[in-house]
């Protein structure tokens, strides 16, 4: 079985593209669980596109996840979705549902 995880950018300053199959999102939701990773708090709504506050920790993405997200990809777990962070622009580039 051939894997697909794509990244892209759409330009300098933009936040990246990422595609991948379902299996591996349900892979890091189940990572996610079975960790019993806490989710940040934050007093604002964080969603694609936008950007994380400074004051919430980001977390590197395991090595389990490979090769199911972008290297250069954190993420963070908020109100029970997983949201994979491009950290130097500190912007949300997809939410693992």
């Amino acid at each position: 079985m051939a894997t697909s995880t794509v990244v892209t950018t759409t330009g300098t300053g933009h936040a990246a593209t990422v595609q991948m199959e379902p299996e591996y999102r349900t892979k890091i939701r189940t990572y996610v669980t079975e960790h019993k990773i806490r989710p940040i708090q934050s007093p604002e709504k964080i969603v694609v596109g936008s950007r994380v506050p400074r004051d919430v920790e980001l977390e590197a993405v395991p090595a389990e996840w490979a090769p199911h997200s972008p290297s250069t990809a954190n993420y963070i777990y908020s109100g029970e979705r997983v949201m994979l962070v491009d950290p130097p622009t500190r912007t949300v580039v997809q939410e693992v549902d």
